[in-house]
């Protein structure tokens, strides 16, 4: 029988290729993972970035929100918050306003009748309010001159406001449950009420659209 014999240099050249193949191994499988990691956290940093951007146009999103809140008229403001506290509005917001004068719907001293210019800018106005997608409450503001009592003012400006409102729904099929009315009388004149044109300006009509 042979007797096999190993060479103890070829045997020492397998370790060290297999140590040497093992290392090589051992490097190809720590630059995968590196690589993994890298594109990982890459992943990660865009993913923080987008959610830095978006975080940042909420907030600029925000202050010009407050910002038209600090723009608005004092009319609007005290609609938003009615609105508010009644529980009507989704979204808490001003959409539009608009203003009805002597230009438009002309208000003769003591007179609360639309006249056909004043019916031809409140169908403008509505058709503005049914191209909303959103739910939407208007506020129907009566305003006057001073000329007569406060009481009588107030319910000047209340039949005024009444007036736009009934015309918007039967007209322009607005739903009642989405308007309300509101006097302000002589309290919140926009001219001086001494000659003819400031009255004329006060004798007026609000109507703040809200969601």
């Amino acid at each position: 029988m042979k007797k096999i014999r190993f060479d103890s240099r070829m045997l020492s050249a397998g370790v060290v290729a297999l140590v040497l193949a093992a290392c090589a191994t051992s490097s190809d499988v720590d630059k995968k993972i590196a690589a993994a990691q890298q594109q990982t956290q890459a992943g990660v940093d865009k993913k923080i970035e987008s959610v830095e951007g978006q975080i940042e146009d909420l907030q600029q999103k925000q202050k010009a929100t407050d910002l038209r809140v600090d723009q608005l008229s004092q009319e609007a403001k005290d609609a938003l918050k009615r609105a508010q506290e009644a529980g009507v509005l989704a979204k808490g917001k001003v959409v539009f306003s608009q203003t009805f004068s002597e230009d438009r719907v002309k208000f003769k001293s003591g007179s609360y009748d639309l006249d056909k210019n004043a019916q031809a800018a409140l169908d403008e106005f509505a058709g503005k309010v049914k191209a909303l997608n959103e739910q939407y409450f208007v506020e129907i503001q009566g305003h006057t001159d001073d000329v007569g009592s406060s009481k009588y003012n107030d319910e000047l400006g209340q039949r005024r406001a009444d007036s736009v409102r009934r015309y918007l729904s039967r007209s322009q099929q607005l739903p009642l449950n989405r308007m309300s009315t509101i006097s302000y009388g002589d309290t919140l004149p926009v001219a001086p009420n001494k000659t003819k044109k400031g009255r004329a300006e006060n004798r007026r009509v609000v109507i703040v659209v809200l969601e």
